[in-house]
């Protein structure tokens, strides 16, 4: 399906050096952040008071987080779970404060705005759990990248591999270094966005590589340069639908999800932008400095003779 078709090659190859010099430095700032500045963990990784708590009718989350952040607990997290009756409740640790003395200073404050709410389970989850989702996630997002560049290697070549492995490693980074730079907090549903925009970056990588190897086999007398233009063109309408799509539901989360999807449609909203640009301005760049060429690609059926030999006649 196409809303519209663009009859002249957009010369995108053109700008690559400047705008890979872009990604680059963009890189090197998000690297410098994670390391000086970190990530804001959330208390799934850090350790903190889970709690569990049961209203008689239909909890107004908005109203029990206020409640709880009125006692000092910035980066709290509030949730149902079950039934809408039923909230979970996750605090970071503090200094000098054990876990039962944090729920029940909580429940104090919460049967001060509602008598009838009781305490059905809380439980202190340690660093220890903190630090095997940390390396599960790190695990994670290895194994996806390796998985890439094997898949790739084995779809088109080893150099489409190599491209899309950092490619999707550029996206993932800069998320990360956003995460860093204003301290948004980084929780699981974040670490599930980061690992959503990598199969979703790669798709992307997916459609731009395979129409630069079809227009390979379709346009004998095109350069590479010509090729990865004329490619990345083709799939402009194609591009705009599936991401404006995708964004719009993106967003509506964002806005509309309260909360708890708000740094996961976060991530997902940065992610689906640089995953646009390094589709276009990393990953197929790479591939251009690598060097890819029509025979790396298309495999003749038979040995080509020298055009200048009056008996050349094989088929390509």
């Amino acid at each position: 399906m196409e809303l519209f078709r663009i009859r002249k090659d957009i010369p995108f190859m053109k700008h690559a050096l400047v705008l890979n010099a872009i990604s680059i430095v963009t890189f090197v700032l998000a690297v410098f952040f994670l390391v000086t500045k970190g990530l804001h963990l959330s208390v799934e990784f850090t350790g903190g008071t889970v709690m569990e708590v049961a209203y008689s009718q239909p909890a107004d989350l908005e109203k029990v987080r206020n409640t709880i952040q009125a006692k000092g607990y910035t980066d709290v997290t509030v949730q149902n779970f079950g039934t809408a009756r039923d909230v979970m409740i996750r605090m970071p640790v503090q200094k000098d404060v054990t876990s039962a003395q944090q729920s029940e200073q909580v429940m104090v404050a919460l049967k001060a705005e509602d008598p009838e709410v009781t305490l059905r389970r809380t439980e202190f989850v340690g660093p220890s759990v903190g630090e095997e989702l940390v390396t599960n996630g790190l695990l994670a997002l290895g194994v996806v990248m390796l998985g890439i560049i094997v898949y790739l290697a084995f779809r088109f070549e080893w150099k489409f591999g190599v491209a899309a492995a950092f490619a999707n490693f550029h996206d993932v980074v800069i998320i990360l270094g956003f995460f860093a730079f204003f301290q948004w907090e980084f929780s699981l549903p974040v670490l599930a966005g980061v690992l959503a925009v990598l199969g979703y970056s790669v798709n992307e990588s997916v459609v731009v590589f395979d129409r630069i190897r079809e227009t390979f086999r379709k346009q004998r007398k095109m350069d590479t340069k010509a090729v990865i233009n004329h490619a990345i063109t083709s799939t402009m309408s194609r591009t705009i639908i599936t991401h404006a799509s995708t964004e719009a539901m993106v967003l509506a989360m964002f806005f509309f999800g309260g909360p708890s999807l708000h740094y996961f449609s976060l991530a997902l909203t940065i992610g689906i932008l640089f995953g646009i640009y390094s589709s276009i301005f990393v990953g197929a760049a790479i591939v251009m400095w690598l060097g890819v060429k029509r025979e790396d690609l298309v495999k003749p059926t038979k040995q080509e003779q020298d055009p200048n030999d009056p008996n050349a006649g094989a088929v390509v």
